[in-house]
């Protein structure tokens, strides 16, 4: 018996100690929280990069716009891979993308009632490559959009931000305008 109750007071004894030494406790609560923290930033700095990415992509296709609503490249009888050239060397868009994986979808229409923007993800999650370069004549609708897929590393933890299959998120770039009176 009198073992058995010296037994318990030193493991109680032992107890009392371990729960009185801090020296180990911040690297343990540190264990505990760094995951998730990291995790966090992570996942911050991804969506802040992303988004950044689609405001560049958004500024490259206004700025390139400008090319046909002014009828530069209707004048200078543009196909779909000068105006792609166009949009790659004069723009910030070679910084943050690869040019050879931008598709560009340039659409005329007679009004601005006629207009029709389809979703260019399928029910799947794919994207849809139905891309055409029609830059309109003077005074014709025109609306030009830029596509990148972008893709996307943090996907734990229930934050996935992605639209399209095998984690990549689609970028768009759209401009609507009405071409100028320009003469040819």
């Amino acid at each position: 018996m009198q073992a058995s109750a010296s037994a318990t007071s030193s493991i109680r004894r032992l107890l009392r100690r371990f729960r009185r030494n801090r020296r180990a406790s911040a690297a343990l609560e540190f264990a505990l929280v760094a995951p998730i923290f990291f995790a966090l930033l992570f996942a911050i700095i991804e969506t802040a990069l992303m988004f950044f990415a689609g405001q560049v992509l958004e500024t490259a296709t206004q700025d390139s716009a400008r090319m046909i609503l002014t009828g530069q490249a209707q004048s200078a009888s543009y196909s779909k891979q000068d105006f792609a050239d166009y949009v790659c060397n004069n723009t910030s868009v070679s910084v943050l993308f690869d040019c050879k994986k931008i598709y560009i979808d340039v659409k005329s229409y007679s009004s601005f009632g006629s207009v029709s923007i389809n979703s260019q993800i399928d029910n799947t999650g794919n994207f849809i490559n139905n891309m055409t370069y029609s830059p309109g004549a003077a005074g014709d609708i025109v609306v030009v959009r830029l596509f990148y897929q972008w893709p996307i590393f943090v996907t734990g933890l229930g934050y996935n931000i992605a639209n399209l299959s095998g984690s990549m998120r689609l970028l768009v770039g759209t401009a609507a305008f009405k071409n100028e009176p320009y003469s040819t």
